[in-house]
């Protein structure tokens, strides 16, 4: 189409025009919608041509002038509270004052009124001026059942009365819903009313918590039943079946035999079948078969409680839940139902697992009592209240349970559970049931050796893991417990290293960390023997350490032979000598005995290639030793300390100008001239004669020379700084004598002298200063 107008602004002409068109088409539908509303109305006629500008109105369809807070409905419901008020004032005050007919006559009136007006505004479309009406209405209706029986039955049961009145209203309210559709208080309010009929009525006929709990049973199935049709009966069902299930828990608590706890038995048994039904009847009340179960379980395993001890009353409980956690393989039930049975038998489990766990907790942390007596050859007392049998009977049950749900869930984490609770089972059972101190550490140790090997061959990594920590644990314990007797400490630990070392030594498809963690243990524990056999010796402490260097020695002689393990192997075998030096920290000559063994050790492995790094170890234990003899026998001289350290750092240093001739002097020779150059300047400084000054201000020149001979930074420095305090320490005497002959103005105009030449001179001694800095930068 050929315009006489530019694009740009065609089609901004366009853009107006359309939105005109879509402007007016809004308003022309707004319009309808407004007459057909009209028309629709009863008695209406023929509307009004009405003028003016367009105003957005509403989207079509039925007014819903209750669907959001808006300013009407604040109002309506201030009215409607203000007529209840008035109400409730008119009933408790004005109502003496009228006779019989009066009253009946207001009420009535009053009471017809309030219920009837909501049918004329619903008519006319007012439904949230209705629904403010009617709740006005309801509550008259409660006061006029108050007023009846005020007046016409005074001498009437209340709660018995309060029951009948709560079904009357209940069911003149839902038929008034029912009536009223469109109103939306009538039937919630019927349904609240309903809850309050069969617990009233059932305190009225016999006082009691056991009748209120079948009231209130039987009101929740009710509720249960019309949930059915109306979703919101959940609601009430779920409170008052929670009610009666807490009243009969409560009484089975405290039934203190048998035949008393019966009823609540079957209070609970009965509301476990309502939960169960829900979950059958709805896909997603699993919720409502999780409660069923656990109620059933309450109430079967509370009819033992009286008759059993504790712990054998939660083995009942447990063998109750079996049949609810292998609901989840039975097809032929709701899902609903089998998820809700399954958590709930999941859930005893867990509980009587915990419980048994305490008891098992509290038999392994029994042993702490032996680091009080150790080598006693004592027998613990067994308690005869102890869980005994049952606990472990709990933990082996459930672990069964756990490894099941594994397999039929296909999920690792029950494996890890299971693994854990068969262990607590089977180690604490000896010590739970009393067995003999000899049976109690064969069978901890079988267990312990079979959770070893599980952790080495096991696929799956998180019940390989739990082994571990399994085994460990278990070592740990039966290893404290043979604290008890010399044959025990011997027989268990040399047995537990030995397994050890076989785990060290399994196959290289086994876990490295389980081997590597094996090994260490390996090595403690033949750290812990060679420990007992000094102790049995009666030997003194600190000669204990020279049998356990055998171990380091044996490490570092074995080496490479270790294969993957020998990293934590030789971790530990530092440890063993640490402590080795540790105990023979209280005799010097031992002490130094034991540093220059540990030297040799690690000069020995040192001699490896890739052990290279223990020769400063190995060098570092022999310079103790020496220390220490030295210590022993007296010396205080520094010379005799530094020498050992000096010679050898020198040599290193040799041999590694040769290696690298790159290297720096002060890293090469820094360290050991430092190491006797220092100390001795020290010692030099406060020794007041002359023989020490002298060999160490001719060690220094020496050093000095030769730095500047091989052009060597580090001896040149070092030994011309030792050289010059040297110096100045033997001029200083003469210097303070002669300022003492001197008058008091001679230093200070030599000061000045000094400062007027250095002043005249300075370029020249800056040039001076550049280049002996410069010569000193060439040196190495």
């Amino acid at each position: 189409m050929n315009t006489p107008l530019p694009p740009a602004e065609e089609l901004a002409l366009i853009d107006r025009e359309l939105a005109q068109l879509d402007a007016r088409r809004m308003y022309l539908l707004s319009r309808r919608d407004w007459l057909l509303r009209l028309l629709l109305q009863p008695g209406s006629g023929p509307a009004p041509v009405r003028w003016g500008a367009a105003v957005p109105a509403p989207a079509a369809g039925p007014a819903k002038d209750a669907s959001a807070p808006s300013a009407q409905n604040v109002l309506l419901t201030l009215g409607a509270v203000l007529l209840a008020v008035a109400a409730l004032a008119f009933t408790l005050v004005s109502w003496g004052s009228m006779g019989i007919a009066g009253r009946s006559a207001v009420l009535a009136a009053v009471t017809a009124a309030a219920l009837g007006t909501p049918v004329l505004l619903l008519r006319r479309g007012l439904r949230s001026t209705a629904e403010s009406v009617a709740a006005v209405g309801l509550l008259l209706t409660v006061l006029d059942a108050y007023a009846l029986y005020a007046v016409g039955m005074p001498d009437m049961n209340g709660t018995g009365y309060a029951a009948g009145a709560a079904a009357v209203l209940a069911t003149a309210w839902a038929g008034y819903g029912s009536g009223l559709r469109e109103l939306r208080l009538p039937l919630p309010a019927a349904l609240l009313a309903a809850q309050f009929a069969l617990p009233l009525a059932a305190l009225a006929a016999r006082p009691g918590p056991a009748a209120l709990g079948w009231a209130l049973l039987a009101t929740a199935v009710l509720d249960a039943a019309l949930a059915l049709r109306v979703r919101a009966a959940a609601v009430p069902a779920a409170v008052t079946g929670a009610g009666a299930l807490l009243i009969g828990l409560a009484q089975s608590w405290s039934a203190g035999s048998a035949p008393q706890a019966l009823a609540p038995a079957a209070l609970l048994l009965a509301g476990g079948a309502l939960g169960i039904a829900a979950a059958w009847r709805e896909p997603r009340a699993s919720a409502a078969a999780l409660v069923g179960a656990l109620a059933a379980v309450a109430g079967l395993g509370g009819v033992a409680r009286p008759v059993l001890d504790p712990a054998w009353t939660v083995l009942v409980h447990l063998l109750l839940a079996l049949p609810l956690l292998a609901a989840v393989r039975v097809p032929a039930l709701p899902a609903a139902v089998r998820r809700g049975s399954a958590l709930a038998g999941a859930a005893v489990a867990s509980l009587a697992a915990l419980s048994a766990g305490a008891a098992a907790a509290t038999a392994l942390a029994a042993r702490l009592r032996v680091l009080a007596e150790v080598w006693a050859a004592t027998t613990p007392d067994r308690d005869p209240h102890g869980p005994g049998a049952a606990a472990a009977l709990i933990l082996l049950i459930a672990a069964g349970a756990a490894w099941w749900s594994a397999r039929a869930l296909s999920r690792p984490e029950p494996v890890v559970v299971a693994v854990v609770l068969a262990w607590a089972g089977l180690f604490t059972a000896p010590v739970l049931l009393g067995f003999p101190v000899a049976a109690v550490f064969a069978a901890q140790l079988a267990v312990t050796g079979a959770a070893g090997v599980l952790a080495l061959r096991s696929p799956a990594r998180g019940a390989r893991i739990a082994a571990a920590v399994c085994a460990l644990t278990g070592a740990a314990n039966v290893s404290l417990g043979a604290l008890d007797g010399r044959t025990a400490t011997f027989a268990v630990w040399g047995l537990l290293g030995a397994g050890c070392a076989a785990g060290a030594a399994y196959g290289a498809a086994a876990p490295r960390p389980v081997r590597a963690g094996a090994a260490a243990c390996a090595v403690g524990y033949a750290t812990g023997v060679l420990v007992a056999a000094g102790a049995v010796s009666d030997l003194a402490v600190v000669w204990w350490s020279l049998p356990v260097l055998a171990v380091p020695a044996a490490v570092a002689a074995l080496g490479p032979r270790l294969g993957a393990v020998r990293l934590p192997v030789e971790i530990a075998a530092g440890a063993a000598g640490l402590l080795a030096v540790g105990l023979s920290a209280g005799r010097p000559g031992t002490l130094a005995l034991v540093l220059a063994l540990a030297g040799v050790v690690c000069a020995g492995a040192a001699v490896r290639p890739e052990r290279r790094a223990l020769g400063w170890a190995a060098g570092a234990l022999l310079v103790a030793a020496t220390w220490v003899r030295l210590a022993e026998a007296g010396v205080s001289t520094p010379e005799a300390y530094t020498l050992p350290v000096t010679v050898p750092a020198l040599a290193v240093g040799l041999l590694r100008r040769r290696r690298d001739p790159l290297a720096s002097s002060w890293t090469a020779y820094g360290p050991g001239l430092a190491a006797t150059l220092v100390p001795s300047l020290l010692a030099a400084w406060g020794d007041t004669g002359w023989t020490r000054p002298l060999l160490l201000g001719a060690a220094a020149l020496a050093v000095t020379l030769l730095g500047a001979r091989r052009r060597l930074q580090a001896p040149l420095l070092l030994g011309g700084a030792v050289l010059a305090a040297v110096a100045v320490h033997e001029l200083a005497p003469y210097v303070v004598q002669v300022a003492g002959a001197l008058p008091r103005w001679v230093p200070p105009a030599l000061a000045g002298l000094l400062l007027l030449a250095v002043g005249a001179t300075y370029e020249r001694r800056l040039r001076d200063a550049r280049r002996l800095r410069a010569a000193i930068g060439r040196l190495r």
